[in-house]
């Protein structure tokens, strides 16, 4: 039985078929991020890195939104922690943790992802839109920079021109529109998100590991790298994944017509 004196959990965890499914809990609050909140979060994504048996996350919102951004109600509060310190002290690590991460991670836009509840969403590998959700770097409009990887990951993912457009203005971007931009893999009805967003996190968790990983990191590294480098960078990965026991399974389970029993070996 839980202690009725002690805070109610502002976040669910739940591993099934080896996928890691972290649900902010706020939905009243459009899931705003609190102090508990953001050391949930980033206790979640330390716990999947620590779990061999997760192969990939999902990472959702329950209720209408996906993440409103901090809850500016606590900002409020006179102990509040200066900008710059709650930055380095919180946001900062969990977004380092997400992009550190060998697993896979599945956004599930279910709603609303504004402010630094639209960083977390492009810090994701993957990111899957319900119809109505929307993106909105509204940071601007009470008086702040984009922050919590947005002004890192906006160009990387939409362009300069798009980014800069979304960061100055504080405009909100539409479901269709992101997919439109490439920001999003693909929109759904919003019934079928759950079921979409798990499908994909299933499919990755099929597949090899290590492979994963290294595939992870060769994306991430190529923005800041010119194609010999790149190019050296997927040979040196490549021979990682080569040596592998689950590369030599793969090449089995093609030659006997059969599905990879991958193992993370």
């Amino acid at each position: 039985m839980r202690n009725p004196d002690a805070p109610t959990p502002s976040l669910r965890y739940e591993v099934a078929d080896a996928v890691a499914t972290i649900t902010l809990d706020r939905p009243d609050a459009l899931n705003a991020l609190t102090v508990p909140l953001k050391t949930e979060l980033l206790a979640a994504f330390r716990a999947v890195a620590r779990d061999r048996f997760v192969r990939a996350v999902v990472l959702t919102g329950a209720g209408r939104a996906f993440c409103a951004g901090q809850d500016l109600k606590e900002r409020l509060e006179p102990d509040a922690a200066p900008l710059a310190a709650e930055l380095r002290e919180r946001y900062n690590p969990i977004v380092a943790a997400m992009r550190s991460l060998d697993q896979p991670i599945v956004g599930a836009i279910n709603g609303v992802a504004a402010g630094a509840g639209a960083s977390l969403a492009f810090a994701c590998d993957i990111r899957l839109a319900a119809e109505g959700a929307s993106f909105v770097l509204a940071f601007g409009r009470i008086g702040l920079v984009p922050d919590s990887g947005a002004t890192w990951f906006l160009p990387r993912l939409l362009g300069p021109a798009k980014a800069a457009e979304l960061a100055l203005t504080g405009a909100t971007l539409s479901a269709a529109d992101a997919e439109r931009f490439g920001l999003v893999a693909r929109v759904v009805p919003a019934g079928d998100l759950a079921g979409e967003a798990r499908a994909v996190a299933i499919r990755l968790a099929g597949l090899a590991p290590i492979a994963l990983a290294h595939t992870k990191r060769a994306l991430e590294r190529t923005w800041s790298l010119d194609l010999a480098a790149a190019l050296e960078d997927e040979a040196y990965r490549q021979g990682i994944a080569g040596a592998t026991a689950d590369h030599a399974e793969g090449i089995a389970a093609f030659l006997e017509k059969r599905p990879p029993r991958f193992r993370g070996e």
